[in-house]
């Protein structure tokens, strides 16, 4: 049997972060959080790994992670989202700039990736007990096991940010255990009340700091590159979303489609690690504090390579 592919989604330009977040080196080797995820991943038994990047720092990127960093342990590709790249009969809308989002993303994976696949953001640290729930679960498909599809879920209260608002995908999970509906929150923070709110079209709303949430771990099979194929086409076929030089095609979109037409399950995966993330840059000494916990712990060498 072929080992899983992660994918590691590292387009985005850090806007908020104001540099190259995921290069920043945050363990006591100067290791980043990048470094950590490939690290657990070949460790859980996956077998590669592809970087979405962007051309525009390309270079930079590959000469910070060349595939001889990672000492022989996992085989590396790069693939490219950019703008430009559409389904035929597509063009950029004039004035564009922001990328189409990290279901698109996904879909430059396609090309390299024919096995089951994870899906991570770059700048996430998800520990290693959720790299081996996931590889577990995507080892355990049989052959020919489309639309068998799984996250890692966190609860929100665990993924904010003392720094700033975060966006996450709201999960509802049935009583199965599979997600039953996904729902992009975005502007979530804790007020200084206790309570967590989001942004609900310009106007404040309540959210539980216990619900389950998306971060951007998912597991899927080949054939989901096909459905999104066609769902983007349908994105880029709706006036609205071409109009509107900040519509994204995100992957809950994707994933609730599939999900509501009966076309696909994602099984809803628990693990005991304990998630943290670089979104501003006031979070950086957090998450270096903690991976140094975690190194004098003994979860981790010093030097990772």
């Amino acid at each position: 049997m072929s080992k899983p592919t992660l994918l590691v989604l590292a387009a985005g330009m850090a806007s908020r972060y104001g540099s190259l977040k995921q290069m920043d080196g945050v363990g006591p080797s100067g290791e980043a959080i990048i470094d950590y995820s490939i690290y657990d991943a070949a460790r859980a038994g996956f077998g590669k790994v592809v970087f979405v990047i962007r051309e525009a720092f390309a270079d930079t990127f590959k000469a910070a992670f060349p595939a001889s960093r990672f000492g022989g342990k996992i085989e590396v590709d790069f693939v490219y989202q950019e703008l430009h790249k559409l389904p035929e009969g597509f063009s950029v809308p004039a004035e564009r700039v922001k990328p189409w989002g990290t279901n698109h993303a996904i879909m430059m994976g396609a090309e390299v990736i024919n096995t089951p696949f994870a899906v991570i953001n770059a700048d996430d640290f998800y520990g290693y007990d959720a790299f081996r729930t996931m590889a577990e679960y995507l080892n355990s498909l049989p052959a020919e096991a489309d639309g068998k599809y799984c996250m890692v879920g966190y609860k929100l209260c665990n993924t904010l940010s003392d720094f700033g608002t975060v966006s996450r995908g709201e999960c509802m999970v049935d009583a199965e255990g599979n997600l039953a509906g996904m729902t992009e929150r975005l502007g979530i923070k804790r007020l200084a009340d206790g309570r967590v709110i989001y942004d609900n079209e310009g106007s404040e709303q309540e959210i539980d700091e216990n619900t389950t949430v998306s971060m951007n771990m998912f597991g899927f099979t080949p054939d989901y590159f096909t459905h999104s194929d066609r769902l983007f086409v349908e994105f880029l076929s709706k006036e609205e979303n071409m109009t509107n030089l900040k519509s994204e095609f995100f992957i809950p979109m994707a994933v609730n489609h599939l999900i509501g037409s009966g076309t696909a399950t994602m099984r809803v995966l628990t693990c005991n690690s304990q998630w943290f993330g670089v979104t501003y840059k006031e979070d950086k000494p957090d998450v270096v504090a903690k991976i140094n916990a975690l190194v004098e712990a003994g979860e981790y060498p010093s030097n990772l390579w």
